[in-house]
């Protein structure tokens, strides 16, 4: 017999969005397992609910009946694993294109009633980018197995974690210059970390209102790549001069930055920045969760002032 305490199993937990996912999930009284490689790296999640309330757990993911396992029990099942660069065993091919199709079907033998799938903006099996096209296989996967899933489409997050303003607010520290790959045109529609989090919470509260559908989630404004990192200076009260680096100069490396074990930019990421990353206009959006997404200017003061000239306020 199902315990009536509600159980939600977060792979990804640990990451970026995931800590905001889990501390939302614990604030609303659910039982919170994030299956982990190491869970000496995911304690800091604990503090997130009551003792006991947010359960680290060591898994394999690569060992699919330990996924079978681990969901086992599980009212709800959020899969936010992803990957911008491969090495190792960490291949777009398993974890973003067929992984997702090992949890939906250990979903869908456990009972669980909503299965929550993080995608991406750009994911097409037509593809250019190996990025893009595992990430629409995995959709693809998904769906095959839980029929029922949601699948979300973040364009750029940000928040205090994020990997693209932080990225280059420190190199603007550093550098007298930004590089502008293809003139900065690419467009992205950057999204609140916590926002993201919020409709995650609302589509495992509400299967039957947000399963079965995928959604586009972007923020209130439209921004060139050029425009984000202006965004940026201003708030932290930097001057820097932007180099334009023509496609060709930015593929030779992006080509020997690919060898480094942490690469800044790979020949794949590439591929992804040749086309806007923005909701489509027929696209289900945050709107539909009820969500007033905040706008990039309101957060950035919050975590990039320490990026400022003798980190002042």
């Amino acid at each position: 017999m199902k315990s009536s305490t509600k159980v939600v199993t977060v792979f990804g937990g640990s990451g970026f969005v995931g800590r905001y996912v889990v501390s939302l999930l614990a604030k609303d009284g659910w039982q919170v397992r994030v299956p982990v490689r190491d869970p000496h790296h995911a304690k800091f999640l604990c503090p997130c609910g009551d003792v006991g309330q947010v359960v680290p757990l060591v898994i394999d993911v690569f060992d699919e009946e330990a996924v079978s396992h681990v969901i086992a029990g599980s009212d709800a099942v959020v899969n936010l694993i992803g990957i911008l660069f491969e090495g190792g065993r960490q291949r777009f091919d398993y974890l973003q294109a067929s992984l997702p199709g090992v949890i939906g079907l250990a979903a869908k033998h456990a009972g669980v009633r909503a299965l929550i799938q993080m995608s991406a903006i750009g994911a097409d099996v037509r593809s250019f980018s190996a990025y893009g096209r595992s990430k629409a296989e995995g959709e693809l996967a998904a769906k095959s197995s839980f029929p029922g899933v949601t699948i979300m489409r973040p364009s750029i997050i940000f928040g205090p974690e994020d990997d693209f303003f932080n990225r280059f607010a420190r190199m603007s520290v550093i550098s007298p210059f930004l590089p502008l790959i293809d003139g900065g045109r690419v467009k992205f529609q950057p999204v609140y970390v916590g926002d993201v989090a919020h409709a995650i919470l609302k589509a495992v509260n509400n299967p039957k209102d947000y399963g079965g559908s995928v959604y586009e989630l972007g923020g209130p404004r439209v921004l060139s790549f050029r425009r984000c990192l202006e965004v940026m200076l201003r708030q932290i009260r930097r001057d820097r001069l932007f180099v334009s680096l023509p496609m060709w100069i930015a593929k030779v490396q992006a080509f020997f930055f690919g060898v480094l074990p942490n690469p800044p930019l790979t020949l794949d990421q590439l591929k992804m920045l040749q086309n806007d990353n923005v909701v489509s206009s027929h696209a289900l959006g945050v709107g539909a969760f009820g969500i007033d997404p905040v706008d990039v200017e309101l957060i950035l003061p919050t975590y990039l002032s320490r990026y400022r000239s003798g980190g002042g306020k």
